[in-house]
């Protein structure tokens, strides 16, 4: 049994006591994940809605995390087919991330964790004050892998604030590895949230 401090953990901790190390391999990612699988002319218009959903928000106000779960992460998760069977997502306890900005002035955000079959974590990054990028969650998300219950098979782990998504992929070689996906943006031309719900589908197939 792995106990781990997940939000007083940083990535040089998990080199040191785990020997965690960050593959130099550009395919890591990708390998062993099922084909890619096509996104219907259904899911485009519901992710499209989506992305015009957040990007109206974003012109009035900086989104909270409750908003973001509602707007983005919810609708997302139902496109990926999550809430019906054989699929159970199961809530964490919330961990409050703290920084300080170049004012040294706190900024206090907190990531909301959910999984999916044990295999899929999806942490959810939100700041009062200032949104985190979704980085701040990575030592969090890989603390999660290294302690999920079937450590022979990859684990993934998917970071989001909202307009950000980025995923990461851990798994037992010699030393625990891990990499990472392209970061996905819904400010970027077209819409991201195609290839986001693409790689959703690749993981849980």
């Amino acid at each position: 049994m792995i106990t781990l401090i997940a939000n007083e953990v940083s990535l040089a901790q998990l080199r040191d006591r785990f020997g965690i190390v960050r593959s130099t391999d550009p395919d890591f990612f990708r390998a062993k994940l099922a084909s890619v699988p096509e996104i219907t002319s259904a899911e485009q218009t519901a992710l499209d809605r989506v992305q015009q959903n957040y990007l109206s928000q974003l012109e009035v106000q900086s989104l909270n995390e409750e908003t973001v779960k509602m707007v983005v992460v919810s609708p997302l998760l139902d496109q990926a087919g999550f809430y019906r069977f054989p699929f159970t997502i199961d809530s964490e306890v919330s961990i409050e991330i703290q920084e300080t900005d170049d004012n040294g002035m706190a900024l206090i955000g907190r990531i909301d964790t959910l999984i999916v079959r044990n295999q899929l974590w999806i942490l959810v990054v939100e700041s009062k004050r200032s949104r985190f990028s979704v980085q701040a969650a990575i030592p969090q998300a890989l603390s999660y892998l290294l302690a999920r219950p079937q450590p022979e098979q990859p684990g993934y782990a998917l970071m989001t604030n909202g307009g950000e998504f980025l995923f990461v992929k851990l798994l037992q070689q010699e030393a625990p590895t891990y990499g990472f996906s392209a970061t996905y943006s819904l400010l970027n031309p077209g819409n991201d949230l195609y290839k986001v719900l693409a790689i959703l589908k690749q993981i849980t197939a």
